[in-house]
């Protein structure tokens, strides 16, 4: 999603928001339960929420997860699904 018109709006440090709220929500959240971020600075903002939790053939743990960011009162939504690689660390992959 960060490569759709809105997702290339993102700096930085929304960027760095964002990846923070997807490491916490897909780690910690139940399904169903919404992570938000919001960039003082920039006052853009998203969420992310997981909506399945379910394990590859190959053992490893993803989710799926709708998401929005909001830049300028322009929102999109997205859906995608992020899994955990070999270190521990949740990893966008759709």
């Amino acid at each position: 999603w960060f490569g759709s018109e809105v997702g290339k709006s993102l700096d930085n440090a929304d960027r760095a928001y964002a990846a923070e709220t997807v490491q916490n929500s897909m780690e910690s959240n139940r399904t169903g339960q919404t992570s938000t971020w919001r960039n003082p600075d920039s006052g853009h903002a998203g969420s992310f929420t997981p909506t399945r939790t379910y394990q590859m053939a190959s053992g490893q743990y993803c989710r799926d997860f709708e998401t929005t960011i909001d830049i300028d009162g322009q929102a999109e939504a997205a859906t995608g699904r992020a899994c955990r690689d070999d270190a521990g660390n949740w990893r966008i992959v759709q």
